[in-house]
């Protein structure tokens, strides 16, 4: 018996490599090399036998050289999920022939969202979900509890790859769910289902089985213990499309964001609340982010971040103590750490405000996760305002980049955020000067700042 052919493959970016080693040198990644069994060329042969010659790599069929503007773009419409909160995230709902990757962590609510999702498009037309880690009556159940109409949703238990594609070429689905990638297997691979090479190989079959036959296909992928997508991450670069569903065990919330998107906006966010009947999507995520208690206490401030392609409203909540160690602790929750620490230093430098011998604790409420700089101004005045104990007003709202020279510089989108504020009860808005609106907005003072104490002293005035 001929020995099998190995190789070694990161699973960060890919490289592959002929032997072992401890750091990837490609992406500088230590411990992320896998090993992988090659295919031999009988077997490679076997593989590809029954695709057309054609037809090779992701992006479906290929063809000569051609002028950009000889291009045919035909009509592909969308076509809606039945979700806004979903079609929002993928950029305006489902493109035919694209390619969507759903994680998660176990009990997020993936199968359940993509089951409603299902069911609701098999009304309208052909739709196929392959469940590989659940039975048929398992997903039945779920969706006699959830009340969903079954009656046009075409289900198959199956595994592996080449018998769900000769299934799918008859049945002919518009839009196609694998429930999960890690599963999925081809026959010509030498090497375990969840391994790096089947799922790279059963991803790159179904890629371009979407392509060629223009149908909308979601993969379904579990995630590590750190949060990120599992298995190689030239998965993540074969799709068009990748989103994670976010939330905590004690929340009844989950936040569906945009990872990547060939047809639309990345770090796009949606809503939904888990309820007895499933995930039903929030239509104003600023309300319940914004349940504040009754009696108002320091360190509490409300502020504006942007999500993809519409402000949010949330609270952000600081407290600090005085610190019983030598080193003071620094603690975040939806917040960049490194970040927090650099607006200290700021606060410092620029405010007079030494914490060196403080505790501090920042908390973004709701279990939004902060990605931008908008949040500074209003982090640093829950700081103060937690050092203080000095409770801010309710109907105040803050937002701004921090330099690290104390001037406070401008954000994208600077008016949208304040005409949102406005709408949900602001009377009072503290925003870089650049980010003033033009023209006054009813019922709401906007007070421009640059340098960081001129804000702290509009901000605590009263």
């Amino acid at each position: 018996m001929a020995k099998a052919k190995t190789a070694f493959v990161c699973n960060e970016c890919g490289a592959d490599y002929a032997k072992w080693q401890g750091q990837c040198q490609a992406c500088s990644a230590w411990n992320s090399l896998s090993e992988i069994r090659l295919t031999s060329s009988k077997t490679s042969a076997r593989v590809s036998a029954s695709q057309d010659p054609r037809y090779q790599g992701y992006a479906g069929a290929v063809t000569g050289i051609q002028n950009l503007s000889d291009v045919d773009l035909g009509d592909v419409p969308r076509f809606s999920s039945g979700a806004n909160e979903f079609d929002r995230v993928l950029g305006g709902g489902l493109v035919p022939g694209g390619v969507v990757l759903i994680g998660g962590h176990p009990g997020a609510g993936k199968s359940t969202l993509l089951l409603q999702t299902m069911c609701w498009l098999a009304q309208q037309q052909t739709a196929l979900y392959v469940t590989g880690e659940e039975s048929l009556q398992q997903v039945a159940m779920r969706a006699q509890r959830l009340g969903l109409p079954t009656q046009n949703l075409k289900m198959l238990s199956e595994t592996n790859v080449e018998a769900i594609l000769t299934i799918a070429q008859q049945v002919k689905p518009k839009v196609m769910v694998i429930d999960s990638i890690q599963v999925m297997h081809l026959d010509g691979v030498e090497s375990a289902p969840g391994s790096v090479s089947q799922v790279r190989e059963s991803a790159a079959v179904l890629t371009r089985f979407a392509k060629q036959t223009q149908t909308a296909v979601l993969l379904v992928g579990h995630v590590t213990k750190d949060g990120s997508l599992a298995g190689p991450k030239v998965l993540e670069h074969m799709v068009d499309c990748s989103v994670l569903l976010e939330g905590s065990e004690d929340s009844r919330f989950r936040t569906l964001r945009g990872m990547k998107n060939r047809f639309g906006a990345v770090n796009e966010l949606g809503v939904f609340a888990m309820l007895e009947n499933g995930l039903k999507e929030v239509k104003n995520p600023s309300s319940i982010f914004l349940n504040r208690s009754n009696h108002p206490a320091a360190g509490s401030l409300v502020m504006v971040v942007w999500e993809g392609t519409r402000p949010l409203l949330v609270e952000l909540q600081a407290l600090v103590d005085d610190s019983a160690l030598g080193n003071p602790r620094r603690v975040t929750v939806g917040f960049d750490h490194n970040r927090l620490a650099m607006l200290l230093a700021v606060l410092h430098k620029h405010g007079g405000l030494l914490t060196s011998d403080q505790d501090v604790y920042l908390n973004v409420v709701g279990g939004v996760k902060v990605l931008e700089t908008s949040a500074d101004l209003a982090a640093i005045a829950a700081v103060v305002s937690s050092f203080r104990d000095r409770v801010l007003p309710h109907d105040l709202v803050v937002l701004g980049e921090v330099g690290l020279s104390g001037e406070i510089r401008p954000v994208p989108s600077g008016q949208e955020r304040i005409s949102e504020a406005a709408k949900h009860g602001f009377t009072r808005a503290v925003v870089p000067k650049a980010n003033c609106p033009k023209k006054p907005i009813e019922g709401m003072k906007v007070i421009g700042v640059e340098r960081l104490s001129e804000a702290l002293d509009a901000i605590f005035e009263n």
